[in-house]
């Protein structure tokens, strides 16, 4: 009589095999996905006015819903882009000022920025920028080790002024 130990333990093996296969693996042997329906309506857009749109008043909104948010600490400059929908204009907030100066859009005079202007501070070799919140406070990251908050542009010290609200060119 023959032995059959050794085909059941290649049987064993196969199943081992197949029980701790990939998902992937599966996925290959899974049926066809079924073709994706014409769409009946145009896709979902931002509507005016919401976070990142394009607009001051979704600028300042996208702050609002960050508040907190940690993961924008050193990367101001790519908040307030993606506060206005953008991203990667700017290499850092001095430079941001710098081009607002070579195209007179800054404002120096002390005047209160309306809301959605970017608010610069020369901080360090990058500088440092923010969105206002049109009373004479901002929103940026950097507050308490976060997005958030603050009254008055004296929050950072060197303030240089503000350029137009506009999405960043």
């Amino acid at each position: 009589m023959r032995n059959h130990r050794p085909g059941l333990l290649a049987a064993a093996g196969l199943a081992t095999a197949l029980v701790l296969a990939p998902l992937t693996a599966h996925s290959a042997l899974a049926a066809p996905a079924a073709a994706a329906e014409p769409a009946a309506t145009a896709p979902a857009t931002i509507a005016p006015h919401d976070a990142g749109d394009g607009t001051a008043a979704g600028a300042v909104e996208w702050f609002k819903a960050k508040q907190g948010d940690s993961s924008y600490e050193n990367y101001c400059e790519k908040a307030v882009e993606n506060a206005w929908g953008v991203t990667g204009v700017w290499p850092s907030a001095i430079d941001h000022w710098n081009g607002a100066v070579n195209a007179g859009k800054a404002h120096t005079d002390g005047s209160t920025p309306p809301a959605g202007a970017f608010v610069y501070w020369n901080t360090n070799q990058y500088g440092h920028v923010g969105i206002a919140d049109g009373n004479g406070g901002f929103y940026s990251s950097s507050i308490d080790g976060a997005i958030g908050h603050a009254d008055d542009p004296s929050y950072f010290v060197n303030y240089l002024g503000w350029s137009d609200p506009q999405v960043p060119a």
